[in-house]
């Protein structure tokens, strides 16, 4: 094994990179050559047009407007999901105090993490379902309903949530918050039982409170699954196309009121299957993947820090 471990090692790889190089790489390859074709997607006939499709692209409103849409999810996704996961995790773990005076989390955190959870084993066509019931458009909706009791609405002029321009992208990043805050919760809630909690006991009786242990202690400790997180969630805010094409109005796949929760993969999909512009579709797509690229490794390098041992 010692004179002979590259064959072994290259013996081992050689499938696996073959696989993926078949199934994942030469599809974006291809993508990009399409892309500087007129290619309709109906016939294999096709016309080479250079870098048309990218100029066009960016002379395109509804396109901006949709890349707008995806960098506000990439800034606000990632941030509201990560700190409330964090905010939860900490609670649920060393949020509470033994009656010895250690460190634990609140009474009944087993519970509340099954809870958490729940929404991630959902299907998205179930949280379709349940949120059309929830921001449905009249008194009879769940938030109207609620609010027309609470005296916040009138019950005459109820608040159309997901045809207002205003309200229907953000009704949809809370959805996918609600939904994305059990499995970060899990992870980082992995990530503190890992720290010792003599750490933990050791901060509090020098001490810090709440806050500062949170702050300067477990931030610290917990930044390799914080990086991870904000890499996964930045590929999740590059998506959306499911919520949007199931719950928002428009034409083919959603996207309205008037394009105001348009993203770059709804977009995509009109004009590939709807429109039959799928070598200026295919643009887009190579646009997705080095946005979502240039993002993930700017996540990585701005959250880079040095690993601290304990």
């Amino acid at each position: 094994m010692r004179h002979r471990k590259y064959p072994f090692i290259v013996g081992f790889l050689f499938v696996p990179v073959v696989l993926y190089t078949v199934l994942m790489v030469w599809p974006y390859v291809q993508t990009f050559g399409y892309s500087l074709t007129d290619w309709s997607g109906e016939s294999q006939t096709m016309h080479f047009v250079g870098l048309r499709n990218y100029t066009t692209l960016f002379g395109d409103t509804v396109f901006r407007e949709a890349l707008l849409h995806n960098v506000l999810l990439l800034v606000f996704l990632p941030v509201i999901t990560i700190l409330l996961a964090l905010f939860f995790a900490f609670m649920l773990n060393v949020g509470g105090r033994g009656t010895t005076g250690g460190v634990q989390g609140v009474r009944g955190s087993g519970f509340y993490r099954v809870v958490f959870f729940f929404p991630q084993v959902l299907s998205v066509a179930i949280l379709a379902v349940l949120f059309e019931a929830v921001y449905r458009s009249d008194s009879g909706g769940l938030l109207n309903g609620i609010l027309v009791k609470v005296g916040l609405e009138n019950p005459q002029n109820p608040i159309e949530w997901l045809n207002d321009p205003g309200t229907v992208l953000w009704c949809l990043l809370a959805i996918v918050v609600w939904q994305g805050v059990g499995f970060y919760l899990v992870l980082f809630s992995a990530a503190m039982q890992s720290i010792p909690r003599e750490v933990f006991e050791a901060a509090l009786l020098d001490g810090a409170g709440r806050g500062q242990t949170f702050f300067r202690v477990t931030m610290p400790l917990l930044w390799d699954s914080v990086q991870t997180a904000w890499v996964y969630l930045a590929i999740a805010a590059m998506d959306f196309f499911a919520l949007v094409s199931t719950l928002t109005p428009g034409t083919a796949y959603g996207g309205g009121p008037d394009y105001h929760s348009e993203v770059l993969s709804t977009y995509l999909m009109r004009n590939f299957l709807f429109y039959g512009k799928s070598g200026y579709a295919c643009a887009m797509g190579v646009v997705i993947l080095l946005v979502t690229l240039v993002v993930s490794v700017f996540a990585l390098r701005v959250t880079r820090r040095e690993r601290i041992e304990f």
